[in-house]
């Protein structure tokens, strides 16, 4: 789980300072405050580690069949008005409670320009413990490998390059001899940590009448969700107790939200070809039939209960096309399936009804603030703000953010003031 975030110079932001993340964190704000930069940072470093070329700093993306994002160059990503290095900075710090050799550590890089216009670690800086490895960018493209708060660098060369922008090179790794075995167990839990990032966007596939099986089970649901319909045929026709639970914790959530009873997935005679049929007050119904809010949702619920535990799942915009209830018990979702299958979850969300349910859930002791973070990000002048939403044990709100989700009070003494204008002008 990933426990802290800090960005400087990245896209909208200056400096976020320490953002503390949660078993369930929420980010809220206007269009195009910088909410989705927080999640497409660490969605830059897991394109990163799964590139193919060992010897990439940053993998900027352009890849569309399989990277994420595509950020352009460096000077997109560079926030515009930096002064001084013309460098940034992406550090997190993350625990993985159980048997690994490494339980918690912290990852912090800092990138610059090379002369050819790409992009090259500046500093990199993995800390475990008590114990702290630094690779430093030094003259032509050799680094120093320092350990500790040592005085001088135990390793120089260009041999001790950084390798997908979070291990020690091989080189490193072998001449620091016993702490090379620290640094690689480190890099490699950040490599996992970064790897169980599960990322479902705002822009969802559209739902088909039928969809083939290869009687297999997706790697993930995909950016768009499209991948969500072969989980759930995986679901419902490989046998397994853990293959089950997702049909039945989809099936679970849509009759708490009111929009289904029950899904089945039914085969079209012998073929390999299957239809997502949707139950609903005795009616059954194709997917492609009801409407654009379950098919949207439904990636959604999928990819809560076909993530590994110990995963993050990051949702941008989950509540799309559906229902203010709909919405609501989104709130229930993200904390009752954090708590039993030890997922994460990072939502952007611009959802009243989902704030207001989980401050309902604090005030019903179903969720504590040790495990709930709310954040609401505005745009100062050249960049970005967030402050953290204050929520006290009832689930009341200290800090509320003017004007976000509009005045109800102001509204209603309006609608009752010109009501009143109305009624004594047809009474003249």
């Amino acid at each position: 789980m990933f426990t802290r975030v800090r960005l400087k110079n990245f896209k909208a932001w200056v400096d976020t300072e320490d953002v503390r993340l949660k078993p369930v964190t929420m980010l809220l704000g206007t269009n195009s405050s910088g909410k989705s930069t927080l999640i497409q940072s660490l969605l830059l470093l897991k394109q990163t580690v799964l590139s193919p070329d060992r010897t990439v700093h940053l993998n900027l993306g352009g890849d569309e069949a399989n990277d994420l994002f595509h950020f352009g160059g460096f000077d997109d990503v560079l926030h515009q008005s930096v002064q001084g290095e013309r460098q940034f900075s992406i550090a997190f710090d993350f625990e993985r409670p159980g048997n690994d050799r490494i339980t918690e550590g912290q990852f912090d890089s800092t990138y610059v320009k090379t002369a050819s216009g790409g992009v090259a670690t500046q500093a990199l800086i993995l800390r475990t413990a008590n114990r702290t490895f630094s690779a430093i960018r030094r003259d032509k493209g050799a680094y120093s490998i320092v350990v500790d708060q040592a005085s001088r660098p135990r390793l120089k060369g260009r041999e001790y390059t950084p390798e997908r922008s979070i291990a020690f090179s091989a080189a490193a790794i072998a001449d620091l001899n016993q702490d090379g075995a620290v640094v690689e167990d480190l890099s490699l839990a950040i490599r996992r940590e970064l790897e169980g990032i599960c990322y479902l966007g705002p822009l969802r596939s559209k739902p088909e009448r039928d969809y083939t099986w290869n009687k297999s089970r997706p790697g993930e649901v995909g950016v768009d969700g499209r991948s969500a319909m072969d989980a759930l045929l995986a679901s419902a026709l490989l046998k397994g107790h853990e293959q089950s639970d997702i049909i039945q914790g989809v099936s679970h959530w849509l009759k708490r939200m009111q929009v289904a009873d029950r899904l089945e997935v039914r085969q079209q005679g012998r073929s390999s070809r299957y239809e997502l049929i949707v139950h609903r007050n005795g009616v059954t119904s194709n997917l492609s039939d009801v409407g654009i809010g379950v098919p949207l949702v439904l990636p959604v619920l999928v990819v809560a209960y076909f993530a590994p535990p110990g995963s993050t799942i990051v949702l941008e915009e989950p509540e799309v096309h559906l229902h203010p209830l709909a919405q609501s018990v989104l709130a229930e979702l993200f904390v009752t399936v954090s708590q039993e299958r030890n997922v994460q979850f990072i939502v952007e969300t611009h959802s009243e009804h989902l704030f207001r349910r989980m401050q309902t859930l604090i005030a019903r002791q179903e969720v504590s603030t040790d495990q709930a973070a709310m954040y609401f990000v505005e745009h100062h002048g050249q960049s970005a703000q967030l402050r953290e939403l204050e929520i006290d044990e009832f689930g009341r709100l200290r800090n509320w953010p003017d004007g976000f989700f509009g005045d109800a009070m102001g509204e209603t003494r309006e609608q009752a003031r010109l009501m009143l204008e109305r009624q004594k002008g047809a009474r003249s």
